[in-house]
């Protein structure tokens, strides 16, 4: 009995023993370096510990990112919100083009965003230089809001303007036929409808600003990944990082808790008789449509047009010549790991993937379930748990490819675990059977029925996982090889530096790499316009 029997579609108990055993190996390979985090931390006696919780700045780390985290959600409703109605709601000329430069952003990782705004301010900056404009340093918990703003919003607008899309318009017509004005109908009817898509966007958006460490170390801002990396390099206090990890974690997965009981006994169906209205859209005078394009430009111009400018003032500075080489060199460090991580992902993804949609049961949710733990936990953490790991359990994987390539891949399963589920999901069991009926194989049922349906699934899988790898930074710090240099590091340790010359053209490089994954959104997008 293989593996590829139980893929095909035959329900075999051995086949569904060993896929369980590989999803709960995955599952344990989850929560392994928790373990050793928590081990890691339980170390220090209890008085030790309490003097460590209490210190004044934990406090002021918990209080400093959750003004951050406040500030970013906020940023972001006011850029996406009226951007997902303009595109959904209105008849506003160029909304489709308005609908791909609202996604672009996405191209633009936190950390690039933050040197973008470093290079723009200052008296060497690029306002001064090419207007004589001089304005501070963007640094702190402004500089890093808007840094994380301008990256996340496009989360946010899409989950928005999905939500727009799906509306029964009937609703907010039915109320405006009771008498309820405009904004009363937007706040009784719209608003609640729209509360999924917000919560939705705002745990995605608020998991990734409690873990991000590169737009917060850039601009200097001191929250918890920044601090524990410091702790960790610079102090050399393994017993404080661990305990500020824990905290990280402890905040991310309370977070997630709530997310799901706010949504617990929740509905925004439709339950009278009837069917809903088609869509219908504003008609919008030229004081509307002027109004619309400004406030889109102006939402353009700084989450795209922003690190475009600055990106191009600072590579002319110097040849680009002599930099060709090492920045090869770096892409193609970046792509050694990122190619073998993609692989393992889709590689891990397939059982988790199969026990959900050919095998649901307890054991395949919990399965499910550990397979997300990777993703809602801040990278550094996760980073984190896996340095203590190797060094107290298996001390000749630390700082190697091996560990980085299967911390990025289990990181990402979730991204992988998607596509590849849903792939599953769409493949017809009596196909697979009307084939093993003719006669063929199971490896022939795989490979010439089950293999090309699911083959879209597990290269959008494999492909969503390669370009975040590609960009990522807070693992890399942590678990790299000696000498080993990807386009993220080489691009935020320059920028760090202050050498904003040396550091453009491997934060193009980056944009330029992530415009891919954004091309894969934006091609499987049906919504727009």
């Amino acid at each position: 009995m293989t593996a590829i029997d139980f893929i095909s579609g035959r329900r075999l108990p051995a086949a569904r023993v060993l896929f369980s055993a590989l999803g709960l190996g995955i599952g344990a390979l989850m929560l392994l370096p928790i373990y050793y985090l928590l081990l890691r931390a339980f170390q220090a006696d209890l008085p030790t510990v309490w003097a460590l919780l209490t210190r004044p700045r934990t406090g002021q780390l918990l209080i400093n990112t959750f003004l951050l985290t406040a500030c970013v959600l906020a940023l972001c409703t006011v850029l996406a919100l009226p951007l997902a109605w303009l595109v959904s709601r209105t008849d506003l000329p160029g909304r489709r083009i308005i609908n791909v430069l609202a996604v672009l952003p996405l191209a633009v990782p936190g950390y690039v965003m933050a040197y973008a705004l470093i290079g723009l301010s200052g008296n060497y900056g690029f306002l001064n230089q090419v207007f004589g404009v001089t304005i501070p340093r963007m640094q702190g918990l402004w500089g890093a809001s808007l840094a994380l703003s301008l990256y996340c919003f496009p989360y946010l607008y899409l989950n928005l303007r999905a939500a727009f899309a799906g509306l029964d318009q009937g609703l907010e017509e039915s109320a405006r036929a009771l008498g309820c004005g405009p904004k009363e109908v937007f706040a009784r009817v719209t608003l609640p409808h729209l509360l999924p898509a917000l919560m939705a966007g705002w745990l995605v958006i608020g998991l990734y600003v409690i873990g991000d460490f590169g737009a917060v170390a850039l601009m200097r801002y001191e929250a918890f990944s920044f601090v524990i990396y410091q702790q960790y390099t610079a102090a050399f206090d393994r017993l404080y990082a661990s305990w500020l990890a824990l905290i990280l974690i402890a905040i991310a997965l309370s977070v997630v808790w709530w997310e799901s009981r706010l949504r617990e006994g929740t509905s925004y169906a439709r339950t009278g008789s009837g069917s809903g209205t088609g869509s219908k859209r504003l008609a919008l005078g030229w004081g509307g449509k002027i109004a619309g394009w400004s406030f889109s430009g102006v939402a353009v111009l700084a989450s795209l047009g922003l690190p475009v400018a600055v990106l191009s003032f600072w590579m002319t500075r110097s040849p680009i010549g002599p930099v060709l080489k090492p920045l090869f060199d770096s892409f193609m460090q970046s792509l050694s790991v990122a190619v073998p991580s993609a692989i393992l992902a889709a590689l891990m993804a397939l059982p988790v993937a199969v026990l959900a949609v050919r095998y649901p049961s307890r054991l395949s949710t919990l399965i499910n379930r550990l397979a997300f733990v990777g993703y809602a936990i801040p990278a550094l953490a996760f980073a984190l748990a896996f340095v203590f790991f190797s060094l107290q359990g298996a001390r000749w994987l630390y700082q190697t490819h091996t560990l980085l390539i299967t911390v990025y891949a289990l990181s990402f399963l979730a991204l992988a675990i998607g596509p590849i589920r849903s792939a599953f999901y769409q493949t017809r069991p009596s196909i697979e059977e009307s084939a093993r009926a003719l006669g063929h194989g199971p490896f022939s049922v795989f490979w010439r029925v089950t293999l090309p349906s699911i083959r879209p699934g597990v290269v959008a899988g494999m492909v969503l996982v390669f370009v975040i790898a590609m960009k990522e930074l807070p693992i890399a710090f942590l678990l790299s090889p000696t000498g080993f240099r990807p386009l993220s590091i080489t691009m935020f340790s320059r920028t760090s530096e202050g050498m904003l010359v040396e550091a453009a053209p491997y934060a193009a490089a980056i944009m330029a790499f992530s415009a891919i994954f954004v091309g894969f959104v934006l091609r499987h997008d049906k919504k727009a316009g």
